[in-house]
C-alpha cells in the first residue's frame, strides 16, 4: 500500500501483526470489523492470558479464521470437522477451550462442539454462542423456504461461507438450489418447470442485487406471491468512532 493510504480493516476483521504493521506505517485507519467478531478477539486474549490452549471451529483460508487466531502469539488449534477432533493433539486437556467461526451455524458447528466435549470433558466455551444472528437467521428461514419451492437461488459470492452454507441448506432439504453473484449468472435454463422459487442471500449481499433478481423472474412471468419477514433483526452497530462526526 502507498504511503499515506486509508486503510479499511473488514467485517471479518485482521490479526494483531495487520494492525501493528499498518499503525507503523502510519495509514489512516477504520476499523469495520464486526462487533460479534470484536467479541471473539476479546475472548482469545482473555482466555490466553488465563492460560488456555484454544481450540478454534472454522474453515482453514478464512479471513476471519486468519483474523481471530493472529490475536495471540501462542499456537491455536483448528479443527473444521469432528475427524479433525479425533486427530487433535493437545499440550494439556485440563486447561482447554473453543470458540467458533461466527459466520458458522448452530446445526453446523453442533458435530464438532460434540466431539470436543466427548473427547476433552473439561474443555470450556465462551459464555455465550459466537454464532452470527444473520447466519443463523437465514439459515433457519431458508428451511422453510426450502420445503415450499422447487427451486432455491442464493444471491452470494462464491467466497461467502455464509451465502455457500445457505445453498447446502436447501439442497439438503431435497430441492435444487444454486448460488449466484448477480442475475447476470443466473441460468434461465434452470427455471424450465419450476413453478415455486425461492429467493435469500447472503449477510453481506446487497439488497439491490436481491431485487433485480425479483425484478428479472417478473419480467419472465412470475408473481411475488409471499415476502415471508423472517425473524426480526433489530440490533445496530455503530460507525467506526473515525467516521461518528
Amino acid at each position: 500500500m502507498p504511503q499515506g493510504a486509508v486503510l479499511i480493516y473488514s467485517a471479518h476483521g485482521v490479526s494483531l501483526a495487520v494492525q501493528q504493521e499498518a499503525e507503523k506505517r502510519g495509514f489512516q485507519i477504520y476499523d469495520a470489523t464486526c462487533p460479534l467478531v470484536t467479541k471473539v478477539h476479546k475472548e482469545v486474549q482473555r482466555l490466553n492470558e488465563q492460560g488456555y490452549q484454544i481450540v478454534m471451529i472454522g474453515h482453514k483460508g478464512h479471513p476471519e479464521v486468519a483474523g481471530t487466531m493472529g490475536q495471540i502469539a501462542g499456537d491455536m488449534l483448528l479443527v473444521e470437522t469432528p475427524d479433525d477432533v479425533a486427530h487433535l493433539a493437545v499440550k494439556n486437556a485440563d486447561k482447554l477451550a473453543f470458540v467458533s467461526q461466527t459466520t458458522l451455524s448452530v446445526d453446523e458447528t453442533a458435530d464438532i462442539v460434540a466431539a470436543l466435549r466427548q473427547k476433552f470433558p473439561k474443555i470450556i466455551s465462551p459464555n455465550k454462542d459466537d454464532i452470527c444472528y444473520a447466519t443463523q437467521n437465514r439459515q433457519d428461514a431458508v428451511k422453510a423456504l426450502a420445503d415450499s419451492c422447487d427451486l432455491v437461488i442464493v444471491v452470494g459470492s462464491p467466497n461467502s461461507s455464509n451465502s455457500n452454507r445457505l445453498r447446502e441448506t436447501a439442497a439438503k432439504r431435497g430441492v435444487c438450489a444454486v448460488m449466484i453473484d448477480n442475475v447476470s449468472e443466473l441460468d434461465t435454463a434452470l427455471l424450465s418447470g419450476k413453478n415455486h422459487i425461492g429467493i435469500t442471500a447472503g449477510a453481506s449481499a446487497p439488497e439491490i442485487l436481491v431485487q433485480e433478481l425479483v425484478a428479472l423472474l417478473q419480467s419472465l412471468g412470475y408473481v411475488l406471491e409471499h415476502n415471508p419477514q423472517g425473524m426480526e433483526e433489530n440490533i445496530s452497530f455503530v460507525l467506526p468512532k473515525e467516521l461518528r462526526e
